[in-house]
């Protein structure tokens, strides 16, 4: 009896401190200090804020949103273990990877990555080009921790819009809740979506994108199959097409639109194969 209460224990423990795991980073390089926020008037500090931009975390990923006009959310693989970006700041070297380490894999090259958002005009995508400023933010939430990037003044249909991209993570499930919003509550196309490379499988549906696969070619070390994936409103997102680079998801008309991404990798233990991940995704 004692053995199994003991054990029941180390169950309930476990369970704890894994419901427990969010946290969220940003800071400048030059100093390395946390902060809660960033205001830049210039629109892009890509090279000076530590990570590119604010970032967030749960066991299985980390998601970072780009501090400039890209719009796009990149992403840092991890094994399930513990939360890194306050440790490794997104870039463990070769032995921290080798010992367990997650690792910055997936390649967003010049699309909006998972998750990421940019506007839609009717004909091309636009992206998030801040002529009145871009701030960062980070912190903690009642359910987990979040990252925001806006971007002040960005030229949309004749007019001036302020677009938000936050990412939430809850410490109950592994997914991410990406929101984009017209601060002032004007109606505008969001484009989003993940992107892709010529070696990675795809599947996509009115309501889903799943990748799989390598994702950077194998241009740094410890390279391994990774996996991403969103879920979303068929009815907010009434077009979903293939490009060559990315499976893309546009908006109807709105101010506010929602999305869900996932991620995994070979290194974990819960969903480490195309067929699992599929199973989760589209189940």
């Amino acid at each position: 009896m004692k053995t199994v209460l003991t054990s029941i224990f180390v169950i309930f423990l476990f369970c704890s401190s894994a419901a427990a795991q969010t946290a969220s980073s940003l800071f400048w390089r030059s100093d390395s200090l946390q902060v809660h926020e960033i205001v830049s008037e210039t629109g892009n500090q890509y090279n000076k804020v530590g990570h590119h931009g604010p970032a967030v975390e749960n066991s299985h990923m980390a998601l970072r949103i780009y501090f400039n006009d890209s719009g796009a959310v990149d992403l840092y693989s991890k094994s399930g273990r513990g939360m890194e970006l306050k440790e490794y700041k997104w870039y463990p070297d070769s032995l921290q990877i080798a010992a367990g380490a997650g690792n910055d894999e997936y390649l967003v090259g010049k699309t909006v990555g998972l998750g990421g958002i940019a506007l839609w005009d009717g004909e091309k995508e636009i992206k998030l080009v801040a002529t009145k400023g871009r701030t960062a933010r980070v912190g903690d939430t009642k359910k987990g921790s979040y990252a925001e990037m806006i971007a002040y003044g960005v030229e949309y249909a004749g007019d001036l819009v302020d677009i938000s991209i936050r990412i939430d993570m809850n410490v109950k499930t592994r997914e991410a809740v990406v929101t984009a919003k017209e601060l002032s509550g004007k109606k505008v196309m969001f484009l989003t979506g993940v992107n892709f490379h010529e070696s990675q499988t795809v599947r996509y549906d009115t309501e889903h994108i799943l990748v799989w696969g390598i994702h950077t070619g194998g241009k740094i070390p410890y390279v391994t199959p990774v996996g991403a994936a969103m879920t979303f409103s068929g009815k907010m997102f009434p077009t979903v097409e293939k490009t060559d680079v990315m499976v893309r998801a546009i908006s109807r008309p709105s101010s506010e639109v929602r999305t869900k991404v996932y991620a995994t990798s070979t290194r974990e233990a819960e969903l480490n194969t195309m067929k699992r991940f599929e199973a989760f995704i589209f189940n």
